[in-house]
């Protein structure tokens, strides 16, 4: 969604975008507060550490006097390079801190005393320098004079050091009251500005979740009543761009909408039950009609009756194989007509198959050899009737009618363990590629060629069976090739998944 960079309002900006900036602006408020009260308390802690480093400083300086005058003991004392090369180590030690200490004239009790140490301590050194100078010389009066006067100054320079070190405690103490009184300070400040940054930041939280809850809630009714079925109400109208406006917007129309559609529900369900009154009127006037031309058809079993009476009247007249003949016509017909619309079991199937084929032997001179393997615990399966007699029908009109060769038919009926596999087999003309996808994909019509047929094609039957079954690729068609014979299967599943009556 875009925004217009001039002129947006912040009402406009997206609801992410607003909660962002705010919790964005919190942070940076929070970070900053604890960022000074960090540098402040670095600041005095580092103001702490410097407090008793001067008296540190002062216990080396005194350390580093000590190790002075007992170097310069030991050498008078032993007289070996190694005395002499530690007095020169420890002196320039000790000069090194006396670069520390103040040179200057001040009024400063502290700086005063450091002056003081510091021009001392270089008198000292000189005195130790001649008193190692003459006990190299072997000069005993003079070494012995020498050391006498460093050992007054090394406890001048010692009270000196010990007046400096307690006036710099003294000043340190008051140093550390003070920098506790701003430790104490600080931490009331910090807590203080982390409360009120904190009341801050609720406080424009809150106002803008109300500014976004405000809407939302309003919606909330306005939803519930038109739930209720009042499509009279509506939001206020706004012209804002976030997503509120923009839901707020999107419900408005929804309404009008429905509103709109109950509108022409009402409508069409007014036209509806005037066209259901004439369609009521209509099949009052298609029922008289139906009944009108039932009543000019045949009744189908006047028809079976007559065929009876004609096989009563063939055995009466020891016409034995023209009263079979009107009774496999009779049985044929009526399992036709009475199984039309229903299922059947695998057994009246066969049945039927048989009397067709008993039929057409009749009428071409038994050109057609069947043969059949049956598995008895598969005929007790239900199926869709006028399924296999189609079939075998097919296996007779495009197999092996009119060939120059022995026709044979082989029916194969077994129980599976996740079906029952049914195989027609012929021995005929065989069938193409093409024309096998062609009948598989229902691109044929019906089968009716020179009337020897019963209007009901394989299209019809593998619909029927898909429909029944609720599953597809139930029936698969074979051949070698031209005159090498055709084999359909059908493998039937034990579960029937869905039926649909009508489509029977």
């Amino acid at each position: 969604m875009r925004y217009r960079t001039a002129g947006l309002r912040w009402k406009d900006i997206p609801i992410t975008f607003k909660v962002l900036s705010q919790v964005i602006l919190v942070s940076v408020i929070l970070f900053s507060a604890n960022l000074m009260t960090f540098y402040q308390l670095n600041l005095v802690s580092s103001r702490l550490q410097q407090v008793y480093v001067s008296n540190v400083n002062l216990s080396e300086l005194s350390d580093a006097l000590q190790a002075v005058e007992q170097s310069v003991y030991e050498y008078l004392t032993v007289k070996s390079s190694a005395s002499l090369e530690k007095y020169y180590r420890n002196e320039e030690a000790y000069r090194g801190m006396l670069e520390l200490l103040n040179e200057d004239i001040t009024e400063n009790r502290v700086k005063f005393l450091e002056r003081n140490i510091r021009l001392m301590s270089e008198t000292y050194l000189s005195r130790t320098a001649d008193t190692i100078q003459a006990k190299r010389g072997r000069n005993v009066e003079k070494y012995k004079l020498n050391f006498t006067r460093t050992q007054k100054l090394y406890e001048y320079l010692n009270s000196y050091i010990s007046e400096l070190n307690n006036q710099q405690f003294k000043n340190n103490s008051m140093n550390f009251q003070s920098l506790q009184k701003a430790i104490g300070y600080l931490g009331t400040v910090s807590a203080v500005m982390i409360v009120t940054i904190m009341g801050l930041s609720i406080l424009m939280l809150y106002l803008m979740v109300r500014t976004v809850a405000a809407p939302l809630t309003n919606l909330t009714d306005t939803a519930r009543i038109v739930g209720q079925g009042n499509l009279q109400v509506k939001m206020p109208d706004t012209d804002a761009r976030d997503e509120v406006g923009i839901l707020t917007r999107t419900f408005n129309t929804m309404v009008l909408s429905l509103r709109d559609y109950m509108n022409l529900t009402r409508e069409n369900l007014e036209k509806e039950q005037k066209m259901k009154e004439r369609e009521l009127l209509m099949e009052a006037h298609l029922k008289e009609a139906q009944l009108k031309y039932l009543q000019s058809q045949i009744n189908p079993h006047f028809l079976f009756n007559s065929l009876n009476a004609a096989a009563q009247l063939a055995a009466m007249e020891d016409a034995e194989k023209t009263g079979i003949f009107v009774e496999k016509m009779a049985d044929f017909f009526r399992y036709n007509v009475k199984k039309g619309n229903e299922d059947a079991s695998l057994q009246e199937e066969v049945e039927a198959v048989e009397n067709y084929i008993y039929i057409l032997n009749v009428r071409f001179a038994g050109d057609i050899h069947f043969e059949q393997d049956l598995d008895e615990e598969a005929l007790t399966v239900r199926l869709p009737s006028m399924i296999l007699q189609p079939v075998v029908e097919n296996a007779v009109n495009h197999g092996i009618r009119n060939i120059d060769w022995e026709g044979r038919i082989f029916l194969f009926i077994h129980k599976e363990p996740s079906c029952v596999r049914i195989v027609v087999k012929d021995n005929g003309k065989g069938m193409s590629p093409d024309m096998i996808r062609r009948i598989l994909s229902g691109e044929t019509g019906k089968n009716n060629e020179e009337g020897y047929s019963t209007g009901i094609g394989m299209h019809n039957v593998i619909s029927r069976l898909e429909l029944y079954y609720n599953q597809k690729d139930l029936v698969s068609i074979r051949s070698k090739g031209e005159n090498q014979g055709t084999e359909v299967e059908l493998r039937l599943p034990f579960e029937v998944k869905g039926i649909s009556e009508a489509a029977l």
